[in-house]
This record gives structure tokens, C-alpha cells and sequence, in this order.
């Protein structure tokens, strides 16, 4: 507490007061530290003066206070090492600490309202910032005394007090306080990718990893903001510096926490519509990455990076695919064109992971392929109109379908696919197109020898990260789910989607009318290093039909089925060698009344838990 008075000390980290005495302010205990805020911004309209001295004041004692706070570094990443919390965050975020309005207000706004770039070009090598230093202290004591960890039982009235610093957060409701803070965080995550005519004329800050743990504390501790990013194409100002950090953390251990926060930022904003549809707008590459070179949207962006993870990064990653395709499932209804770069990129994650070795390699890799299937299904009967690249892929990979559909469940079989396990990898062989990378991208590199791996806790399973909701759920539809859950019972024949908070299966039919009550696939928790455990399990016939009947494999393969003779009656018939032909029969055909009943759209949002 008395740290937190001397952060509001006039002369020493605050400028006076211009009507106030010098005798009036002897006394820290009687001064009011709102008059006191340090910047403009969020619930204070004036600009204080700045001065270089009172910054790195300010910075010295938010050090002292983040190291007080720093305790959980010392524990193991075991949820009992946690349990009882951090008694220091307790503290500084409770109403015993007077000053936890002006301090919330004073860090937000001293973080939000930073623009590193400054107006002149070179700048930062003639004078210094003495603020740089001040704003990454900021962010690193938001983030530390906003992870405020969910009580591991329902109720604990023993458990600690509220923390102060999140009911802020999510009480903000003003649209300029969103906007302001908003636009702080694109400015400052795009500084370090924005390209200019003049190298290194700008000066690069390098705190993105707090900056994205920000954001997600503050989408999830208030809807608000989060609505206010998605209802414009700001969204997407977010979204490519999470994807060029992904792509340029992949190979490297010690970044794997980047890696799963930006997955989980991704999944939160996922759950929602508009999230969809703004990634429709056209990318124009601006920041160099590691990827092929295409022409497309956000959407084929996000496509060709996630393929880009699950091929080549590394082994720490793999918990994290279902949360990578449980994001593409969510954003397929909304998605009204695919490049081809982005096509071939998802039909090679069917391939790779249809393949029989893959599948009878873990008792919960099918799961990966009902993902892909689903999503498959929503471009198809939702927006097939505008994915004629998608569609020309398929018909050209369609034989990865029909091995597909025919799996084989005899032992003999079986035991010879799963031999070829260690002997294929998950990366692409050969390509008729050798993949070109951007101008001026560098390859993701591996972590330097000697860095420390970074300790996580174990990712809980993908339905313990999301609900299922229909996307658009009307009074009628809510009826049947609430009669049908009660009785738990379904009605043959009648499209129902998930109800809202039930979590099921991936793989889970949830528009064909089957019972509700379908057969749970046997849970086993991926680890880093699964091979003693995958040894051990043995696939059998009746595993593989538990689920292979299951897949929902109906309307891929319908629209093969009616497809796939058109196309090769014009190829006979014209002489075609040309695909650009068979893309132009494909962009003005259409499917009305030859598949089956659409299926509702079915969406998974993140839900808190206390594994993130």
C-alpha cells in the first residue's frame, strides 16, 4: 500500500497539482489520487505533464511491485502448487488498496495511449524514450494482477476477494474508451511488422506477448469490447500479427505459451459470426512471413498458416490441432471464397490425416478428421457457390474421400497400417508447384541452444475448452432441445443442433436426427511425448466402426457423386487439359436440390476453465 501511495506522490512520480500548495500534499494519506492519473484516456479527459524523471520513478516502483507479485514463477505448473493463489495480487487489487481505481486507470491509459513510432523519422537514435521502459512495466503489472485463477469448486466463501482490477475492466462501456484502447493495441502489435521506405527509421518495441494476454483478458472479462472489435474490420488488425507471430513461433520451444494464447484468442473470437465474415475482406500482404505466396483474403491467410503449424512445427503443438480446426469449423459457414493455395492447403490436412497409420496411431486422431469433414459440409451447403477452387480440389483428391469411406476394420490390415506409423511424416513430399515465401520473410527458427523450455499445464480436451450453440437458434428449435434433452430423446428425421453448454464429441452427428445419447469415444490426454502410451494401445475392429460409421461423410460425397461425371464428360467431350475451363463450369454450376437437408450450423465457443 505504501508503494501504491508514493506511485501518486506529487514531485516524485506525479506532477502538482497547479492549485494546490506544497504543504497541502506533505501527507500522502490525504491526497486523492484520481486528480492524480498519469494519462489521458479511459475515465480522464485532461493531459497531464510528463516528465522523464517521474518515469522512471514510476518504473522503479513498478518493478518492486511486480516482483512482489512474481511468486508463481517459483511453483510448479501444477494446479495444487496454485491453489491457495497469490496473496500479493489479492491484496493490490482489493479495496485495501485505495488507489486501485487511479492505478487501473493510470496503467491502461499509460499502455493504451503509447505511440512508439514518433513524428520524425530516426528519431529514437537522437533522443530517448523514457517511456518504452515505463509502458512494458505497465503491461506486465495489468497482466500479472489480471490473471485472477477460477476456483477450482463452485462456491468458496473462504476464497479471496474480488478482484478489483477485473471488475474495471469489465464495467468499461463507453465506445471511445474501446476505440481508444483498441487502437493502442493494433498500434502497438503492428509496430514491429510495419515495413517503411526508410530501414529502421522507426523505433520497434517488443512486448506483443503481453500485449495478446491483454487482449485476452479484457475480450474475455468484457463481451462489450469484444463485440465492439468484431463489429468492424479493425478485427483484423489483431488477427495478423497473431498469425505472423504463430507462423514465427512454430519451431520454437520456449515461444509454445505465444503459441497457445494466440490459438486461444483466435477460438475465443471464433465463437462469434461477425469474426466469419470480416474475414472475407482481401489481404494485401503488408508483413513478410514465412508462407507461399497467394492471392486471397484473411481467411485463406489464416488457412495457409494453420497448415503451415500443423506440418512443420513442433512436437509441443500437437495438443493444440484440435483447437486449430475447432477455429476453422467456426469460421466455414461465413467463408464465401477460398483461394486454390488455400484449397490445396486444406485438403493436404485431409489427406494427411485420413491416412489409416495416422488414424490407429492414437485413440483420438479421427476426431482431427470429423473437424475437416465439418468444416468440408458447411463450405458445401452454406457458401458453395463462391468455393468452386475448394470444390475442383476435391474432385481432383477424391479418391482421399473414397479411401476414406472405406476404411478397413479386418486385424490384418489393421496391424500393417499401423507398422507404417514412424515411417511417415505429416509434411507434403512432393508438390507439383514448389511453394515460393514471401519477400523479405525469414524461416521460423528452432529456440537457441540452451533455452529453456517453457513449462505449461496440461491443455484440457477440446470439449472441455468450448460449448456448442446453433448459430441461430430460434423459440421453436430451443423448445425441441429443451423437451428432447429432458426426455433425453430424439425425434427421427429432424435436424437438431447441439444444445447450448452440452459438450460433445467432434465426430458427434448433430444435424442427422440420431440419438442424442450417441456412444463417447474413449478419452486419452495427448502428451509431448505419447509414444510409450500409444504402444500400449491396441486398435481393434470394434473401435474403428464405433466411429467410422459416424463420419459425416454424406454430403462430401453426394457432391462427388454428381460432380465428378460432369466433369469428366466435359473433359471427354471438349478435349479439356486446361483447369481454368473445368473452374468456370464449376463457378456456375450448382447443387440446389441434390444434397441432403442442410444441417444447422453448429458453433463451438470457448468457455472458461482452469486450464487457461
Amino acid at each position: 500500500i505504501a508503494i501504491c501511495d508514493l506511485l501518486f506522490c506529487p514531485e516524485f512520480t506525479v506532477s502538482s497539482a497547479g492549485n494546490r500548495s506544497r504543504d497541502e500534499v506533505d501527507e500522502l494519506i490525504n491526497l486523492d489520487s484520481c486528480e492524480y492519473i498519469w494519462e489521458k484516456g479511459v475515465g480522464f479527459a485532461q493531459t497531464p505533464s510528463q516528465t522523464p524523471q517521474h518515469h522512471h520513478n514510476r518504473v522503479e516502483l513498478l518493478r518492486l511491485i511486480l516482483t512482489c507479485c512474481s511468486e508463481s514463477i517459483y511453483l510448479p505448473p501444477t494446479n495444487e502448487a496454485h491453489i491457495g493463489g497469490n496473496k500479493w495480487v489479492h491484496l493490490f487489487t482489493s479495496p485495501e488498496n485505495r488507489h486501485a481505481l487511479p492505478l487501473f486507470t493510470s496503467l491502461i491509459n499509460t499502455v493504451c495511449g503509447y505511440d512508439p513510432a514518433g513524428v520524425l523519422p530516426y528519431n529514437h537514435l537522437i533522443w530517448a524514450d523514457s517511456k518504452e521502459n515505463l509502458v512494458e512495466m505497465a503491461l506486465q503489472v495489468l497482466v500479472v494482477t489480471l490473471d485472477q485463477d477460477l476456483p477450482m469448486d463452485g462456491d468458496n466463501p473462504d476464497g479471496p476477494p474480488d478482484n478489483l482490477f477485473l471488475n474495471y475492466l469489465s464495467r468499461i462501456h463507453r465506445e471511445e474508451d474501446f476505440q481508444f484502447m483498441l487502437s493502442g493495441i493494433t498500434r502497438l502489435l503492428m509496430n514491429p511488422l510495419v515495413q517503411t521506405y526508410l530501414p529502421g527509421s522507426q523505433r520497434k518495441v517488443h512486448f506483443h506477448q503481453e500485449l495478446l494476454i491483454f487482449f485476452w483478458k479484457l475480450c474475455e472479462h468484457n463481451r462489450k469490447f469484444m463485440f465492439h472489435v468484431l463489429k468492424s474490420s479493425d478485427v483484423l488488425e489483431i488477427i495478423v500479427p497473431i498469425l505472423h507471430h504463430l507462423n514465427d513461433a512454430r519451431a520454437d520451444h520456449s515461444r509454445v505459451g505465444l503459441m497457445h494464447i494466440g490459438v486461444f484468442i483466435l477460438l475465443l473470437l471464433s465463437g462469434e459470426r461477425n469474426f466469419g465474415v470480416r474475414l472475407n475482406k482481401p489481404y494485401t500482404a503488408t508483413v513478410p512471413m514465412d508462407i507461399p505466396v497467394f492471392s486471397g483474403s484473411h481467411a485463406d491467410l489464416l488457412i495457409i498458416v494453420f497448415h503451415k503449424i500443423i506440418t512443420t512445427g513442433h512436437q509441443r503443438l500437437q495438443p493444440l490441432f484440435d483447437c486449430l480446426l475447432t477455429i476453422l469449423c467456426n469460421i466455414s459457414p461465413y467463408l464465401k471464397s477460398m483461394s486454390m493455395t488455400a484449397a490445396c492447403k486444406l485438403i493436404h490436412l485431409v489427406e494427411a490425416f485420413s491416412t489409416p497409420w495416422f488414424l490407429m496411431s492414437n485413440q483420438t486422431n479421427h476426431n482431427l478428421v470429423f473437424f475437416l469433414l465439418e468444416m468440408l459440409n458447411n463450405i458445401i451447403q452454406y457458401q458453395f457457390d463462391g468455393n468452386y477452387n475448394l470444390v475442383y480440389t476435391m474432385i481432383r483428391k477424391r479418391t482421399v474421400f473414397h479411401q476414406l469411406a472405406n476404411l478397413p476394420t479386418d486385424c490384418s490390415t489393421m496391424q500393417k497400417n499401423a507398422s507404417k506409423k514412424s515411417k511417415k511424416p505429416l509434411t507434403r513430399k512432393s508438390s507439383q508447384i514448389e511453394d515460393e515465401s514471401m519477400e523479405g520473410s525469414q524461416p521460423a527458427r528452432p529456440a537457441e541452444p540452451g533455452t529453456l523450455k517453457a513449462s505449461l499445464m496440461k491443455l484440457p480436451r477440446i470439449e472441455n475448452l468450448t460449448e456448442d450453440v446453433s448459430a441461430h437458434p430460434s423459440k421453436k428449435l430451443m423448445d425441441q432441445l429443451t423437451q428432447s434433452l429432458a426426455s433425453n430423446s430424439l425425434e427421427s428425421g429432424k435436424p437438431i443442433a447441439a444444445v447450448a453448454g452440452s459438450p460433445v464429441q467432434p465426430g458427434a452427428d448433430v444435424g442427422r436426427g440420431e440419438a442424442a445419447g450417441s456412444e463417447k469415444v474413449e478419452e486419452n490426454e495427448k502428451k509431448d511425448d505419447s509414444s510409450s502410451t500409444a504402444d500400449k494401445w491396441v486398435p481393434t475392429p470394434e473401435w474403428i466402426s464405433s466411429w467410422k460409421n459416424k463420419m459425416p461423410l454424406q454430403t462430401v460425397m453426394r457432391m462427388l457423386q454428381v460432380l465428378v461425371p460432369q466433369v469428366e464428360k466435359m473433359c471427354i467431350d471438349k478435349g479439356l487439359t486446361d483447369e481454368s475451363e473445368i473452374l468456370r463450369f464449376l463457378q456456375n454450376g450448382t447443387l440446389v436440390g441434390l444434397l441432403p437437408v442442410p444441417h444447422p450450423i453448429l458453433i463451438r465457443r470457448y468457455q472458461a476453465n482452469p486450464g487457461t
